[in-house]
Protein backbone atom coordinates (compact mmCIF):
# COMPACT_ATOMS: atom_id res chain seq x y z
CA UNK A 1 0.00 0.00 0.00
CA UNK A 2 1.61 3.24 -1.22
CA UNK A 3 0.34 6.24 0.74
CA UNK A 4 0.68 10.00 0.31
CA UNK A 5 0.08 11.61 3.71
CA UNK A 6 -1.29 15.17 3.75
CA UNK A 7 -1.31 16.85 7.14
CA UNK A 8 0.20 18.94 9.86
CA UNK A 9 1.02 19.30 13.51
CA UNK A 10 0.95 16.67 16.22
CA UNK A 11 -1.87 14.60 14.72
CA UNK A 12 0.01 14.47 11.42
CA UNK A 13 3.13 13.20 13.20
CA UNK A 14 1.24 10.53 15.18
CA UNK A 15 -0.47 9.43 11.96
CA UNK A 16 2.92 9.19 10.24
CA UNK A 17 4.17 6.97 13.09
CA UNK A 18 1.01 4.80 13.01
CA UNK A 19 1.45 4.28 9.25
CA UNK A 20 5.13 3.42 9.65
CA UNK A 21 4.25 0.83 12.32
CA UNK A 22 1.84 -0.79 9.85
CA UNK A 23 4.61 -1.23 7.31
CA UNK A 24 2.88 0.65 4.49
CA UNK A 25 4.99 2.57 1.99
CA UNK A 26 4.69 6.30 2.75
CA UNK A 27 5.83 7.66 -0.60
CA UNK A 28 5.36 11.35 0.17
CA UNK A 29 4.25 13.76 2.87
CA UNK A 30 2.45 16.93 1.75
CA UNK A 31 2.34 19.95 4.08
CA UNK A 32 1.15 23.55 3.88
CA UNK A 33 4.20 24.84 5.80
CA UNK A 34 7.78 23.65 5.24
CA UNK A 35 8.54 24.25 8.94
CA UNK A 36 5.62 22.17 10.24
CA UNK A 37 6.57 19.42 12.70
CA UNK A 38 5.15 16.79 10.30
CA UNK A 39 7.57 17.97 7.60
CA UNK A 40 10.46 17.67 10.07
CA UNK A 41 9.39 14.18 11.20
CA UNK A 42 9.05 13.02 7.58
CA UNK A 43 12.46 14.38 6.58
CA UNK A 44 14.02 12.70 9.64
CA UNK A 45 12.45 9.40 8.49
CA UNK A 46 13.84 9.85 4.97
CA UNK A 47 10.42 10.48 3.42
CA UNK A 48 10.03 12.99 0.57
CA UNK A 49 8.22 16.19 1.57
CA UNK A 50 6.26 18.46 -0.77
CA UNK A 51 5.03 21.92 0.29
CA UNK A 52 1.66 22.88 -1.17
CA UNK A 53 1.72 25.80 -3.60
CA UNK A 54 -1.67 26.87 -2.18
CA UNK A 55 -2.19 26.09 1.55
CA UNK A 56 -5.94 25.70 0.92
CA UNK A 57 -5.69 23.19 -1.95
CA UNK A 58 -3.75 20.02 -2.78
CA UNK A 59 -3.35 19.52 -6.54
CA UNK A 60 -2.60 16.35 -8.51
CA UNK A 61 1.07 17.23 -9.09
CA UNK A 62 1.61 17.24 -5.30
CA UNK A 63 0.49 13.61 -4.98
CA UNK A 64 3.30 11.07 -5.46
CA UNK A 65 3.15 8.96 -8.62
CA UNK A 66 1.85 5.45 -7.98
CA UNK A 67 -0.05 6.45 -4.83
CA UNK A 68 -2.70 3.92 -3.83
CA UNK A 69 -4.31 6.02 -1.11
CA UNK A 70 -4.21 9.63 0.13
CA UNK A 71 -4.53 9.96 3.91
CA UNK A 72 -5.19 13.35 5.48
CA UNK A 73 -4.32 14.06 9.12
CA UNK A 74 -5.03 17.55 10.43
CA UNK A 75 -5.11 19.11 6.99
CA UNK A 76 -7.34 22.10 6.32
CA UNK A 77 -6.71 21.93 2.58
CA UNK A 78 -9.20 20.63 0.07
CA UNK A 79 -7.91 17.71 -1.98
CA UNK A 80 -8.79 18.50 -5.60
CA UNK A 81 -10.75 16.04 -7.76
CA UNK A 82 -7.66 15.63 -9.92
CA UNK A 83 -5.51 14.87 -6.85
CA UNK A 84 -8.01 12.24 -5.67
CA UNK A 85 -8.04 10.74 -9.16
CA UNK A 86 -4.24 10.45 -9.00
CA UNK A 87 -4.57 7.90 -6.16
CA UNK A 88 -5.87 4.45 -7.11
CA UNK A 89 -8.24 4.17 -4.11
CA UNK A 90 -8.87 7.91 -3.67
CA UNK A 91 -8.44 9.39 -0.22
CA UNK A 92 -9.59 9.21 3.39
CA UNK A 93 -9.52 11.67 6.25
CA UNK A 94 -10.36 11.72 9.93
CA UNK A 95 -12.99 14.10 11.26
CA UNK A 96 -13.51 14.47 15.03
CA UNK A 97 -17.29 14.17 15.04
CA UNK A 98 -19.98 11.64 14.30
CA UNK A 99 -20.48 12.72 10.70
CA UNK A 100 -22.72 14.05 9.28
CA UNK A 101 -23.01 16.00 12.57
CA UNK A 102 -20.63 18.94 12.98
CA UNK A 103 -19.15 19.15 9.48
CA UNK A 104 -16.53 21.89 9.44
CA UNK A 105 -13.36 23.24 10.95
CA UNK A 106 -14.58 23.56 14.57
CA UNK A 107 -16.25 20.17 15.15
CA UNK A 108 -14.87 19.58 18.65
CA UNK A 109 -15.70 23.13 19.75
CA UNK A 110 -19.28 22.73 18.48
CA UNK A 111 -19.59 19.38 20.28
CA UNK A 112 -18.83 21.24 23.54
CA UNK A 113 -20.91 24.32 22.65
CA UNK A 114 -23.96 22.17 21.81
CA UNK A 115 -23.47 20.22 25.07
CA UNK A 116 -23.45 16.90 23.19
CA UNK A 117 -23.22 14.08 25.74
CA UNK A 118 -21.60 11.85 23.14
CA UNK A 119 -18.83 12.72 20.70
CA UNK A 120 -17.03 10.59 18.18
CA UNK A 121 -14.82 10.32 15.20
CA UNK A 122 -15.26 9.37 11.58
CA UNK A 123 -12.90 8.21 8.87
CA UNK A 124 -14.55 9.27 5.65
CA UNK A 125 -13.86 9.22 1.92
CA UNK A 126 -12.50 12.54 0.69
CA UNK A 127 -14.98 14.08 -1.73
CA UNK A 128 -15.79 17.33 -3.48
CA UNK A 129 -17.87 18.61 -0.54
CA UNK A 130 -16.01 19.13 2.74
CA UNK A 131 -16.59 16.32 5.27
CA UNK A 132 -19.42 14.86 3.15
CA UNK A 133 -17.90 11.68 1.66
CA UNK A 134 -18.96 8.13 2.50
CA UNK A 135 -18.19 6.86 6.01
CA UNK A 136 -15.43 4.23 6.14
CA UNK A 137 -15.32 3.82 9.94
CA UNK A 138 -16.90 5.50 12.93
CA UNK A 139 -16.86 5.18 16.72
CA UNK A 140 -18.06 7.23 19.68
CA UNK A 141 -17.07 8.27 23.19
CA UNK A 142 -18.74 10.05 26.09
CA UNK A 143 -18.05 13.73 26.77
CA UNK A 144 -17.09 14.44 30.38
CA UNK A 145 -18.97 17.17 32.23
CA UNK A 146 -17.05 20.45 32.08
CA UNK A 147 -14.54 19.11 29.53
CA UNK A 148 -13.01 21.64 27.14
CA UNK A 149 -12.63 21.03 23.41
CA UNK A 150 -8.86 20.60 23.81
CA UNK A 151 -9.31 18.12 26.68
CA UNK A 152 -11.84 16.08 24.70
CA UNK A 153 -9.54 16.06 21.64
CA UNK A 154 -6.47 14.98 23.59
CA UNK A 155 -8.21 12.46 25.87
CA UNK A 156 -10.48 10.72 23.39
CA UNK A 157 -10.83 12.05 19.86
CA UNK A 158 -7.18 12.10 18.70
CA UNK A 159 -6.51 8.53 19.93
CA UNK A 160 -9.81 7.43 18.38
CA UNK A 161 -8.69 8.94 15.06
CA UNK A 162 -5.47 6.92 15.12
CA UNK A 163 -7.41 3.73 15.87
CA UNK A 164 -9.99 4.30 13.12
CA UNK A 165 -7.43 5.35 10.49
CA UNK A 166 -5.40 2.24 11.33
CA UNK A 167 -8.44 -0.01 10.95
CA UNK A 168 -9.31 1.47 7.56
CA UNK A 169 -5.69 1.22 6.35
CA UNK A 170 -5.63 -2.45 7.44
CA UNK A 171 -8.92 -3.06 5.60
CA UNK A 172 -7.65 -1.34 2.45
CA UNK A 173 -4.43 -3.36 2.56
CA UNK A 174 -6.30 -6.66 3.01
CA UNK A 175 -9.15 -6.03 0.53
CA UNK A 176 -7.60 -3.54 -1.93
CA UNK A 177 -10.72 -1.41 -1.43
CA UNK A 178 -12.22 1.00 1.10
CA UNK A 179 -15.33 0.33 3.18
CA UNK A 180 -18.00 2.98 2.79
CA UNK A 181 -21.61 3.89 3.44
CA UNK A 182 -23.23 7.20 2.47
CA UNK A 183 -23.81 9.85 5.12
CA UNK A 184 -27.46 10.51 6.02
CA UNK A 185 -27.89 14.12 4.93
CA UNK A 186 -30.99 14.69 7.08
CA UNK A 187 -28.71 14.73 10.14
CA UNK A 188 -26.02 17.03 8.71
CA UNK A 189 -25.04 20.08 10.76
CA UNK A 190 -22.29 22.65 10.21
CA UNK A 191 -19.42 23.50 12.55
CA UNK A 192 -17.93 26.73 11.20
CA UNK A 193 -14.98 28.41 12.91
CA UNK A 194 -15.76 30.22 16.15
CA UNK A 195 -14.60 33.76 16.77
CA UNK A 196 -15.45 34.09 20.46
Amino acid sequence: MRITLVGSRHFGVTTLEMLRQRGVDIVRVVVADAEDRLATAARNAGIAVTVQADPRLVVASEIAGGTDLIVTAHSHARISKEALAAARLGGIGYHPSLLPRHRGIAAVEWTIREKDPIAGGTVYHLADRMDAGAIAAQDWCFVRKGETARELWERALAPLGQKLLGEVIDYATAHDALPGKPQDEQFATNAPGLTD
